[in-house]
């Protein structure tokens, strides 16, 4: 695999200046794998190693849109494990200021879309079959910064257990409520948090940000509001080794540096991500 990306790149191991690796959150067994890799380039190449945590790669991807964003930024990050607000002051500063009490949204579109038999993961599926459907349903976002998507799944849920198989149509307009309450709730509180960090720039993140509904509402909220948006195209917005290179170029460029003791963590707050020259 690292042959293959090298060759696509064109570029080879002696071109190289670090090692970047993410080393959480997520499943241990994985980053283990990844970390024990990058450990054993970055010492056999003589290279600095960048621990990189996977939500700060995320953010990261949007500068690969927008080199020169303008900060104090604001981040939304939704993805299928996480569902956060992050205020981003400077490069490396993180303050989360709301996060998912129980599912994140794309857990919950990857739920409805196995429900209605649909393939993974489920939010392109639910997004494609959206298009096709009716959005009555709609909803308004309380008033605090965290998210709770679990009701919304679960009436989902009860609305298509209740009417056994239902047809096609039935499945689109489903599909299509559920998918205008959930990116409602996101841009709500998206713009309330902005208003209330007095950000210059709005960033959307992670795998939900690929959503054609969640990127048209927050790019109209945002224009409206005068905010800068920047969302990565579709490819940047899933998991993807480009973005976890350019947050450690990014920490490399400010001095950041991880010793060879660097070990996975399947539970790692972003809030608590290192802002000194060792990870």
């Amino acid at each position: 695999m690292i042959d293959e990306a090298l060759e696509q790149a064109g570029v080879a191991l002696r071109d190289l200046d670090a090692v970047a690796v993410t080393y959480g959150p997520g499943l241990v067994g994985a980053l283990a794998v990844g970390v024990a890799v990058a450990k054993s380039l970055a010492l056999s190449l003589d290279l600095p190693l960048v621990g990189v945590n996977h939500l700060e790669g995320h953010i990261y991807a949007a500068f690969l849109t927008d080199p020169d964003l303008s900060f104090p930024a604001l981040a939304l990050v939704v993805s299928g494990g996480h569902t956060d607000l992050v205020g981003m002051p400077d490069h490396g500063q993180y303050h989360v200021l709301g996060r998912t009490r129980d599912d994140a949204a794309g857990e919950a579109f990857d739920k409805i879309a196995r429900a209605m038999g649909l393939g993974y993961p489920g939010g392109p599926e639910i997004d494609r079959l959206a298009r096709m459907g009716d959005p009555r349903s709609s909803g308004r976002a309380d008033d605090s910064l965290e998210f709770s998507f679990s009701g919304i799944k679960t009436a989902a849920l009860r609305t298509l257990h209740a009417a056994a198989a239902g047809d096609g149509q039935f499945k689109a307009n489903l599909a299509a409520g559920f998918q205008r309450v959930v990116v409602e709730v996101l841009v709500d509180k998206t713009m309330r948090a902005a208003r209330l960090l007095g950000v210059k720039t709005v960033i959307v993140v992670g795998g939900v940000a690929a959503n054609t509904l969640l990127r048209a509402e927050v790019e109209r909220a945002c224009t409206a509001a005068g905010y800068r948006l920047v969302v990565p195209p579709p490819l940047l917005c899933t998991d993807n080794a480009v973005m976890i290179a350019a947050a450690g170029y990014y920490r490399l460029s400010r001095g950041y540096r991880s010793d060879l003791g660097l070990g996975a963590h399947s539970d790692l707050p972003l809030e608590q991500t290192p802002n000194d020259s060792s990870i």
